[in-house]
């Protein structure tokens, strides 16, 4: 088959492109160049702008060699405008409206799935591959596409594209599936690839120190917004009673307990944040548990809406162990997830995935 890999220049894209070319495939790489990091919004101490271990130039560079390695043409792709109208304001707007924002998910199905789409069909490749630790396989009894976990489930990325649809699904392919990250690696060694050691990217990409609210000031002010930029506001208890002040919503998180700058007799953690009000609100551990919570712009996977109510393992972050729950749809892509057991900082802005076992039944977005 003719195919279009995504290269990214790490060691999962190149180990794929590794293996798809010991199978005898003609390929065709591309690497997309998503963000400027020349714009200095991410600096070091000294105001110069800090390198990201993803869609870097080293990046570009170590793609294209690894194209050349394997002997594949290669395209670099420059998206820089639609990541920044469809993952990084989009971000900043998540984070001004009181919410704690996953970009991964918007990149991977709206900007880089479906750019390799168009891109696959106008150069006649049959299907699209990535480095994704998740699988793809067809239902001929139900004629669709199912999206499963990954075989090694530390490295499983299916919480990352549930928002892929058939179409997208029929094309993808992804070769690592049945992989663990040392077989991934070995691959790329088997064929003498400079990445093989090559260090993981875990950081958001436009954002390498992990300091976001500082990355969403500076990129306010770079775009004249310095009037969305949230001002001081309290910091109150579940009943409403001022404790302190914070210098911003977007620097807290549902479930944060560092930083908060107050004292008490017992832990305090970020239970909400009240966007219209300006507050902060916090309260002891037990008050980050909830039992239910409601998710929109729902997408479903193995079935077109289900008309009843069903059983799922519902996951609320990548991190967290999926936990029994019945999920009722509601009117205009949204549903009503409630959990056997309550469950800690479910966080608005996150996204949340529904399992059968390793399958991906669908998933959707915390609402506030």
């Amino acid at each position: 088959m003719k195919i279009a890999v995504a290269m990214s220049g790490g060691v999962d894209s190149s180990a794929a492109a590794a293996i798809l070319k010991e199978q005898g495939h003609e390929l065709v790489g591309f690497t997309m160049q998503l963000w400027n990091q020349r714009r200095g919004l991410t600096v070091d101490e000294h105001g110069e702008p800090l390198p990201s271990r993803c869609c870097s130039l080293d990046d570009v560079y170590d793609a294209r060699r690894v194209a050349e390695e394997l002997g594949f043409p290669f395209y670099v792709l420059n998206l820089e405008r639609d990541f920044e109208r469809d993952v990084v304001e989009p971000f900043v707007a998540s984070y001004l409206n009181g919410e704690t924002p996953i970009p991964c998910v918007a990149c991977n199905s709206r900007l880089k799935f479906a750019s390799l789409d168009r891109l696959a069909a106008s150069l006649g490749c049959d299907h699209v591959a990535t480095g994704h630790y998740a699988r793809v396989e067809f239902d001929e009894a139900e004629n669709r596409y199912k999206l499963l976990r990954g075989k090694n489930l530390q490295k499983d990325q299916s919480y990352f594209l549930w928002e892929l649809t058939q179409a997208q699904l029929s094309r993808s392919l992804f070769p690592l599936g049945l992989m663990s990250k040392t077989e991934a690696r070995t691959a790329a060694r088997a064929k003498g690839l400079a990445v093989a050691d090559k260090a993981e990217s875990q950081e958001i990409c436009f954002v390498p120190d992990g300091d976001y609210a500082g990355f969403i000031d500076r990129y306010l002010e770079a775009e004249g917004q310095k009037e969305r930029e949230p001002g001081t506001g309290e910091i109150v208890n579940t009943r409403g009673e001022r404790l302190g002040t914070h210098g911003g919503i977007h620097r807290y998180t549902v479930g944060q307990r560092r930083g908060l700058g107050i004292s008490n007799e017992r832990p305090l953690y970020v239970v909400q944040i009240n966007s219209t009000k300006n507050r902060v609100v916090v309260g002891t551990e037990e008050k980050l548990l909830r039992n239910e919570f409601k998710a929109s712009g729902v997408n479903w996977i193995s079935f077109d809406t289900p008309s009843e109510p069903l059983r799922a393992e519902v996951r609320v972050r990548y991190r967290h162990n999926p936990a029994h729950a019945t999920i009722t749809v509601l009117d205009g892509a949204r549903a009503h997830i409630v959990f056997d057991e309550p469950q800690r900082a479910i966080t608005p802005g996150q996204a949340t995935v529904f399992y059968r076992g390793d399958e991906v039944l669908g998933g959707g977005w915390i609402e506030r």
